[in-house]
């Protein structure tokens, strides 16, 4: 007779390392108790994809990969990203010569594929790696072991002229399922384009859906899109639908497979920027780092579910949390679109937005996104801050450098103390720790200390020590040829660990 014997707390182990998430409790056993007795353990492995940075053939890219310094297990790890494979539609092809040809330029671009752009080494160190023109492809990646926790890539993309005009930045997020995107647009002034990346080796299949002021537009073509394996596919919002709307909702959800999803927007005269998907819904939402000198600020909200939402708007400024002038509540119908003009909200000051429900007894899930503008007329330039997470344990954004950025620090709630590191530059230079007091209800705006004898980019992250929770972006911003370009990235928690309930009794499997 032989005994296999299974254990689960390892079992549960595997699981959080390489997915992140792992809820396990022995049957019988009361779920309280098995909280208690949970192990806090590293990932192992992150996954990680960025769209193809620029249709313009002006764009100037640069792609930054950090990985935090800490504890990150023993294995030593890679952490690559690669670029993306072309989409080839060659199935009714029928010429040999073409045939012959085809299959050599998908040989030479798995070839380059198979390359990495970017590759940390090692924990605390940045990477970075350039890009020119509209030919830079889409990037997806993994990180293993001692470099999967909090692993974080940033590709910031300058346009000096054209359409595309703007400063662009985006984080590059981890693949899933479902996403929503407040603030969207098939308006004739506007070109917005979904890039859905697919880091695996199977095809996934997508679906879009979007929602305006009164409700679904109607589409046919935005049902079963294909994302082939390992590549990137951008859809022209305005093609799904015949209706030209000034702002919408997207709701992106896969059918088979996972994919990383952001969308590209370019707005006639105001510039172009990358709208990231919103938190989760949720009846409490917050929205860090408006900047000072914001010349606008709209916000736009959706409710997904079968009830209305009564919003609370308020702003959580400098110095107190107040509720703007004729824009105190919001009513967000369900499965509409709902749109408010905050002008020029902030007056010279920063801040951050909290929506908070009317009633705390019918807190509707709502998701939602701020456009905001710098600068006015034809020197004007647009951003987009979505909802987001609170920071959490640690949360990091790369490509920082110079005086360039700008880190926004929300406590909604009660206060907080963070501890800021600015990493080891990419070529030189040593690690600053700065510590910050956020008041509960303020927004603490602070240009961060660099890194001593800085060379090339750093990253900064951000970590709760103590106190209530707190909610983080970071602005990039610079001015050309007078517009006021800027860009923002929201710092949610990097699950760079995951609790694993502790195993009350094995699992045995008798063999003869």
């Amino acid at each position: 007779m032989k005994s296999t014997h299974l254990s689960l707390i390892a079992g549960a182990a595997v699981l959080a390392a390489v997915t992140g998430f792992a809820t396990v409790t022995a049957p019988g056993a009361p779920a309280k108790t098995a909280a208690k007795s949970a192990t806090v353990l590293p990932v192992e492995r992150s996954s990680l994809v960025c769209p193809a940075p620029s249709g313009s053939d002006l764009a100037e890219t640069r792609y930054t990969a950090f990985t935090p310094a800490g504890e990150g297990g023993d294995a030593e790890g890679t952490a690559e990203l690669k670029p993306a494979l072309p989409v080839v539609d060659d199935e009714d092809e029928t010429d040999p010569k073409k045939i012959k040809k085809a299959e050599e330029a998908a040989k030479k671009a798995k070839e380059k594929a198979d390359k990495p752009v970017l590759a940390v080494k090692e924990p605390g160190k940045p990477v970075t790696a350039e890009a020119d023109g509209a030919s830079a492809p889409a990037l997806t990646g993994t990180a293993t072991g001692r470099l999967a926790p909090g692993w974080a890539a940033q590709q910031t993309t300058e346009v000096t002229a054209g359409g595309a005009r703007g400063l662009l930045g985006v984080s590059c997020t981890a693949p899933d399922t479902d996403f929503w995107f407040p603030g969207v647009s098939t308006a004739k002034t506007r070109q917005d384009y979904l890039h859905l990346t697919n880091p695996d080796d199977s095809a996934a299949v997508a679906d879009i859906e979007l929602y305006g002021t009164e409700g679904a537009l109607k589409s046919e073509v935005g049902d079963g899109i294909t994302v082939p394996a390992r590549s990137s596919v951008a859809v022209l919002l305005s093609t799904l639908t015949d209706e030209a709307a000034d702002r919408l909702t997207a709701h992106v959800t896969t059918r088979s497979g996972r994919v990383g999803a952001v969308v590209m927007s370019a707005e006639d005269g105001a510039g172009s920027d990358w709208i990231s998907a919103s938190d989760d819904p949720s009846g409490t939402l917050v929205l860090p780092g408006i900047p000072a000198d914001a010349t606008s600020v709209e916000l736009v909200a959706y409710a997904p579910g079968e009830d209305d939402a009564d919003v609370k708007v308020r702003l959580v400024g400098k110095n107190a949390t107040f509720s703007p002038a004729g824009s105190a509540t919001l009513h967000v119908k369900s499965s509409m679109t709902a749109v408010v003009d905050l002008k020029d909200v902030t007056r010279g000051e920063p801040a951050s937005l909290l929506l908070t429900p009317v009633r705390k007894d019918r807190a509707t899930p709502i998701v939602a996104a701020l456009r905001v503008v710098r600068g006015k007329g034809d020197k004007q330039e647009i951003a987009y801050i979505p909802a987001t997470g609170p920071v959490g344990a640690r949360a990091t954004v790369a490509d920082n450098r110079g005086k360039e950025a700008t880190l926004s620090l929300t406590a909604p709630g009660a206060t907080a103390e963070v501890k800021v590191t600015a990493s080891a530059g990419s070529e030189g230079g040593e690690p600053v720790v700065e510590t910050h007091t956020v008041k509960g209800g303020t927004t603490l705006a602070v240009t961060p200390k660099a890194p001593e004898g800085l060379k090339g980019a750093y990253a900064l992250t951000v970590e709760t020590t103590s106190g209530g929770p707190v909610h983080a972006s970071r602005t990039l911003a610079r001015t050309e040829g007078g517009v006021p370009m800027f860009t923002v990235q929201t710092l949610p928690d990097d699950r760079g660990t995951v609790e694993v309930p502790a195993a009350r009794q094995d699992l045995s499997v008798l063999d003869d």
